[in-house]
This record gives structure tokens, C-alpha cells and sequence, in this order.
């Protein structure tokens, strides 16, 4: 039901939205799906950087152009775009999560604007944490159909074979070092984006016309740094659900990952990893910004 609220300064009554928690769900769904689309080529290039295929820092094939053309070359232009159902099958629910789960803490725990550094790191690995345990299934489906590795043909079956190979186990494939990379990411980039929108409010320029591009400015400086920190669990995460037979743990893992390829290993992919996922957060969190302001959200 609608309920009303009166402005402390000007005295008015404005009716409140309804349903909030949905309104940011939809709003989240939203700003995920459409930077999902734009940029899914990067994860796709990112992901087979990481692959073993192409782990062989001497190979012509071993950089993000090369690449790029090999798989236009084997698989045409749209190849680049391979995973991408899985990739919005995810996205849907997951960053409709994530933000109706912020916007469920902050008014849960009674949390203001702009959040401190602390609150911000802990409400984005928490909130995190909760959408990528619950779609961790279908994060193992979307790196494998990138990779050159699996062939599935939908994710229907690629659940099934997952499933009757490697058990309840298969399906969450690479679990903690995905929550390793993801929630350490997102609080970091929430406390980020909060201190630099916080700084920005403070010159008065978001009360400019247009507030977009300075959130978008706001989500590359955060999500760059945060990018930096988290590649290596990203490396770790990638070898996991490709070959689970070979690096079984998190911690085996690192050591093969060393040993075989040394410290660069662990940064394998980090510029398509880099430029899409701090341009996809960016453009995300701009859009969810504009949409929750016209929901009246906020």
C-alpha cells in the first residue's frame, strides 16, 4: 500500500513509493542487462585469456588483440558475444539482488548518507556475497561457455552434464574464490564510489542538470582500483570451474598457478577484465542511480 510523508522543510505531504526492496531489484536488472550486453566481449576475451590455451605468454595468440582476432576468425564477429544467455540468465536476478539487497541493509540497519568508509566496504561484501553463493551455478555455465573449453549447447544442459559428472560439488565450482573476487570488489568499490560521489556533492556539481556522467566518472575511478585488487582470486576462480581436475582447491591452486606461469599468472587477463568490469559497474550503477530517481527511490 502507498504511504505518505511530509517534508521536513517544505511541510509537504508526498506520497511514498511502493515497494521498494522491488522497484531496486528492477532498477539493478536493468542497469545489469544492458551493460552485460555492451560489454560482454570483454569477459568472453578475458576468460580465454585465462584459459590454458592461451596462457603461453610467447604465443602470438597470448595478448587481448590477438586474441580478439582469432576468435573472429574462427567463430566470426559474433563469437565474441558466445556465453552471453547465461551471462544475462545471471545478471537478471544477480544485480537485481545485489541492489535491492543494499537498498534492504541500509534502511534495515538505518543507514545514512553518504556511508562510511567501513559501512560501505561491509554492506557491498555482504550484499555481494549473498546474490553470488545464491548464482554461483550459473557463474560455473557462463565461464565454461566462454572458454574454448566446453562445448554445451544451452544451459539447460550444460547444468545436466555438470551435474551428473561432478555432483552437487561441480555446480558450485570455484565458490570462494568467486566471493573472494566478488565481495572484496564490491565493497571496495562501494566505499570508493560513496567517498567520491560524497567529495563531488560537496562542489555542488550533482545538483547540476545532469547528475549521470559524473556517477559514471565516479564508478571508473572506483572500479579500476578495486579491479587491481581482486584480478588474482579472478585467476584463480577462472582455472577452478575450467579444470577441476587439475586444481582441485583454492590453495593448490595458487601454488600451480605460481609455479607455472609465476606472479604474471595471477594477473592473466587483467585489461579486458579491468575495462569491463569497471566500464559494466560504472554504467550500472549510473543507470540504477537515474532509474531509482525517477522511482522516486530517492
Amino acid at each position: 500500500m502507498q504511504g505518505y510523508s511530509v517534508d521536513p522543510e517544505s511541510g509537504e505531504t508526498k506520497i511514498r513509493g511502493d515497494y521498494p526492496i522491488l522497484k531496486s531489484f528492477l532498477a539493478g536488472s536493468v542497469s545489469g542487462t544492458l551493460s552485460t550486453i555492451l560489454f560482454q566481449p570483454l569477459d568472453l576475451i578475458k576468460t580465454r585469456l585465462q584459459s590454458r590455451v592461451n596462457l603461453n605468454l610467447d604465443s602470438p595468440r597470448g595478448g587481448t588483440v590477438g586474441t580478439v582476432i582469432h576468435i573472429i576468425k574462427k567463430e566470426n564477429v559474433f563469437g565474441l558475444w558466445r556465453g552471453m544467455t547465461p551471462s544475462i540468465t545471471r545478471v537478471i536476478p544477480g544485480v537485481g539482488l545485489y541492489f535491492s539487497s543494499l537498498h534492504w541493509l541500509k534502511h534495515t540497519l538505518h543507514l545514512k548518507d553518504p556511508l562510511t568508509p567501513t559501512e560501505a566496504v561491509l554492506l557491498g561484501v555482504t550484499a555481494r556475497s549473498m546474490s553470488g553463493a545464491l548464482l554461483i551455478p550459473i557463474t560455473v555455465v557462463k565461464t565454461r561457455f566462454e572458454s574454448d573449453v566446453y562445448k554445451y549447447n544451452n544451459i539447460r544442459e550444460a547444468l545436466k552434464i555438470i551435474y551428473k559428472q561432478e555432483g552437487v560439488r561441480g555446480l558450485s565450482r570455484g565458490l570462494v574464490p568467486t566471493l573472494l573476487r566478488d565481495a572484496p570488489f564490491s565493497g571496495l568499490y562501494l566505499m570508493f564510489y560513496t567517498r567520491l560521489k560524497s567529495a563531488i556533492v560537496e562542489t555542488d556539481l550533482l545538483s547540476a542538470k545532469s547528475s549521470a556522467p559524473i556517477h559514471f566518472s565516479c564508478g571508473i575511478l572506483a572500479g579500476i582500483f578495486a579491479s587491481i585488487v581482486t584480478h588474482p582470486a579472478d585467476v584463480i576462480k577462472t582455472k577452478m570451474q575450467l579444470y577441476p581436475n587439475e586444481f582441485r582447491q583454492v590453495r593448490s591452486a595458487i601454488v600451480r598457478i605460481h609455479m607455472k606461469y609465476g606472479v604474471l599468472g595471477y594477473f592473466k587477463g587483467i585489461v579486458p577484465r579491468m575495462l569491463r568490469r569497471t566500464l559494466v559497474t560504472a554504467m550500472a550503477w549510473t543507470i540504477y542511480e537515474e532509474v531509482t530517481k525517477s522511482m522516486g527511490l530517492k
